[in-house]
């Protein structure tokens, strides 16, 4: 009895931080699913729709360092709700937006809000579950990255068509007046409280851990994976609405059809097969990881490429290649957690994420909306048109996103690189431990 009544706190606080997260990854996906309508109220181009995507990265990534160190010091239970608390606000601040300037600047402002989720919860919740159990809670977290993006498409889509865009907006941030109460209800664990046998604090120098090899590759797989994934996440509703012709709502519809079937099966992957493959061996997550990035590359390139008429086959071919590339979240973030000391992983996450986002996702929506426009041009050139028409910009964007199945041998390969030195990497972290509880 004593044993369930420990597990239920624990199951709670993975929910609500889970619920966090969804809310996180709803107002992060609005913009995507509002691409037609924002685009065509400010006759913005593919490479200013990217360029919304791609300066609230730029502000995440260099905010989220510092954030990061707060993570490692202070309370993350406070961190998190005036994490929540900014990004709810400047989400709902669009709505009021009569310009591309203020709407690039409330897409800045919900950077620097969302910029404290990931290292605060990720941290929090490497405390309450012990090593063997982490890829199965921090796939559910992650598997708020589908679902928050899901539901957004779901829902702000027909309440875009229905009431317009910036009704969607204000909705969007709503859940924070519930969320954040609750939060500052639950118990905050202590850093290490869930090892297996106690774990010296380590140093807490980012220099430290930027002399862990196996990082590197993972940083550079982050980069790789979120490049592909933003893209999707800003363009896919508006590839389903070009390609396939599909209306604002239907193209929510469908993209969260991808969103969350894919993700749960992801989530799936990620939770059973990375707890499996720790208890065998200590590079197994990594070597999953690499094996299903490589597995959605041919799938990724059949979907794009389905012609008009075939909406089914795109996206279910898109639904499997979301599945295997989200399946990431798991198997990787537990991973990192297995590298580093308990103290160092709320910077660890900082400096991936500064790092992943400046380098990848950043620049996913903006060089793809640049592509596509380029593309565009291009295919109205070879077709003698002077005017770029609606079914030449449908030519350039699907043409862009064919550098999704590429980069994803590409993250194959980084994968499978950082397998081949997680192993010495997890065993140097315990004699540098007993080093410095020494001293």
């Amino acid at each position: 009895m004593a044993q369930k009544n420990n597990r239920n706190p624990l199951l709670l606080s993975a929910l609500v931080l889970f619920a966090i997260n969804v809310l996180n990854f709803y107002d992060r996906r609005v913009p995507g699913a509002l691409t037609e309508p924002i685009r065509k109220e400010f006759h913005l181009t593919d490479t200013q729709i990217g360029l919304l995507g791609s300066a609230f990265i730029w502000i995440y990534a260099l905010i989220g360092l510092p954030l990061g160190r707060i993570a490692d010091s202070a309370s993350r239970k406070k961190l998190l709700a005036a994490a929540v608390l900014i990004w709810s606000s400047l989400t709902a601040s669009a709505a009021f937006a009569h310009s591309f300037t203020m709407l690039l600047f409330s897409r800045v402002g919900v950077g620097v809000g969302e910029a404290g989720c990931a290292p605060a919860a990720t941290s929090w919740l490497g405390d309450l579950f012990p090593p063997d159990k982490r890829s199965r809670v921090l796939a559910l977290f992650m598997l708020g990255v589908p679902v928050g993006g899901a539901l957004s498409f779901f829902f702000s889509g027909s309440l875009a068509q229905a009431h317009g865009w910036r009704v969607a907006m204000i909705l969007a941030a709503a859940p924070a007046l519930l969320l954040i109460p609750v939060l500052l209800f639950l118990p905050e664990p202590k850093r290490g409280a869930s090892e297996a046998r106690p774990v010296p604090l380590a140093p807490g120098s980012m220099w430290t851990i930027l002399r862990i090899p196996t990082l590197w590759w993972i940083i550079a797989s982050g980069a790789l994976l979120n490049f592909s994934l933003y893209a999707v996440a800003t363009f896919l509703p508006a590839f389903l609405s070009r390609i396939h012709g599909l209306s604002l709502a239907s193209s929510g519809i469908a993209a969260g059809i991808v969103y969350i079937i894919g993700g749960l099966v992801g989530c799936a992957l990620a939770g059973y097969l990375g707890d499996a493959a720790i208890r065998r061996r200590k590079d197994g997550r990594l070597r999953i990881a690499a094996m299903t990035s490589l597995a959605a590359a041919p799938l990724a390139g059949i979907g794009v490429l389905q012609p008009a008429g075939s909406l089914l086959a795109a996206v279910i071919f898109l639904t499997l290649t979301y599945a295997l590339l989200s399946s990431y979240y798991g198997l990787v973030y537990s991973a990192i957690q297995d590298l580093v000391a308990p103290n160092q992983r709320g910077t660890t996450m900082a400096i991936y994420f500064m790092a992943m986002y400046a380098c990848g996702a950043s620049f996913g929506p903006l060089l793809t909306g640049r592509l596509s426009d380029f593309l565009a041009h291009r295919a109205a050139q070879l077709a003698g048109s002077a005017t770029v028409t609606e079914a030449f910009r449908a030519i350039g964007l699907q043409q862009a996103m064919l550098i999704i199945p590429v980069l994803s041998v590409v993250l194959a390969g980084v994968l499978y690189a950082g397998s081949r030195t997680i192993i010495t990497d997890i065993a140097a972290r315990q004699p540098v431990a007993s080093v410095v509880a020494a001293d």
